[in-house]
């Protein structure tokens, strides 16, 4: 190989592992996709001998014990998976727009999605982001668990005018409008430098919150500029965005000085610490309590993509913000387009 170009080389072997890739990503999805036909056909046609012929529950664990012994071994036609079928069959008959998008995902993913979320809807974004971003099952459930479908319609960051296609909608995602910071123990009057260091204190839960794609990169992380110091409060690395995220923690109400601020961390962060093949670093305001007007106003000025969002200690939505949420067209539109 002494006449063959290294980088030229390496490029070829790496071409050739992305085809590997991708044939066998095609494999499974094929043999998950006959799968999911399989089980919903078998959903159907209990559905429809029940109706046909009157039968009761027990036909069921009849058609289990019956598949069982003919295929032993074999897993998937237990009693219990196989109500899951009929209830799986039973929702998506009808819904010509999700039917040839749950053969996309796994089956342990849609009994997920088919039983922990409320609406087509909100089942369709989570099967768009489980399909886009090979979320695992546990993934998908934190996810669920932590309402990022609301956080995504709610979220308030720049990012449509700050970043390029290709990354602002999984930029999105990894910015919550709300934040749960419920594994604190805080006293009454905590001061910003308390709340730091109890998230230092509890990494692992805080970067779940952030949604898992997090590393931690260090705490009043230092930026020198022509001989003064400056700190940020949490410097994280994002995984799938290959971007240095800065978080600035505030115990008040957001200010839109606090934008002015995150900019100039941003363009530091950007000139001498972010790497060639990183992509723009991104910041995340975090204050007690936002006002959604001013908000809006501070990062309609902007131009370094930054997002606002505000935290609580308990896990549940605000109930202000649920009036916001936009219509169901505005949310069938926002989710055909996330696969795009």
């Amino acid at each position: 190989m002494s006449n063959i170009d290294k980088t030229t080389y390496q490029n070829f072997v790496e071409e050739i592992k992305e085809r590997i890739y991708e044939s066998q990503y095609r494999a499974l999805k094929s043999v998950n996709t006959e799968l999911i036909s399989l089980y919903r056909g078998i959903g159907e046609s209990i559905i429809e001998k029940q109706e046909q012929h009157g039968w009761g529950k027990s036909v069921v664990e009849n058609l289990s014990n019956d598949l069982q012994k003919e295929f032993p071994g074999v897993k998937g036609f237990s009693a219990r998976n196989l109500w899951y079928m009929k209830n799986f069959s039973h929702h998506y008959k009808e819904n010509e727009k999700l039917q040839p998008l749950v053969a996309e995902i796994g089956w342990s993913h849609n009994l997920v999605v088919l039983e922990k979320c409320k609406d087509d809807l909100e089942r369709e974004f989570y099967i768009k982001m489980t399909k886009k971003y090979g979320w695992s099952k546990s993934v998908l459930i934190h996810q669920i668990e932590g309402k990022s479908y609301a956080q995504f319609l709610l979220s308030q960051t720049n990012f449509d005018k700050s970043l390029t296609e290709k990354y602002k909608r999984q930029a999105k995602l990894a910015v919550k409008d709300s934040y749960s910071f419920d594994f604190l123990e805080m006293m009454e009057d905590y001061k910003e430098r308390d709340l730091e260091l109890g998230l230092i204190k509890n990494i692992r839960s805080f970067l779940m919150e952030m949604g898992g794609e997090y590393s931690f990169i260090g705490n009043q992380y230092k930026l020198s500029l022509d001989g003064e110091d400056f700190y940020i409060d949490l410097l994280l690395y994002h995984r799938k965005l290959k971007s240095l995220v800065a978080i600035e923690l505030k115990t008040t109400d957001f200010k839109p000085e606090y934008a002015g601020k995150m900019q100039f961390y941003l363009s530091v962060l950007d000139d001498k610490v972010k790497m060639e093949d990183e992509n723009p670093s991104i910041g995340i305001i975090v204050c007690k309590s936002k006002n959604r007007l001013v908000v809006e106003y501070a990062l309609n000025t902007a131009t370094k993509p930054m997002g606002v969002a505000d935290y609580s200690l308990s896990t549940s939505v605000p109930k202000e913000l649920k009036g916001l949420l936009p219509s169901p067209e505005q949310i069938a539109e926002s989710l055909d387009k996330m696969l795009y």
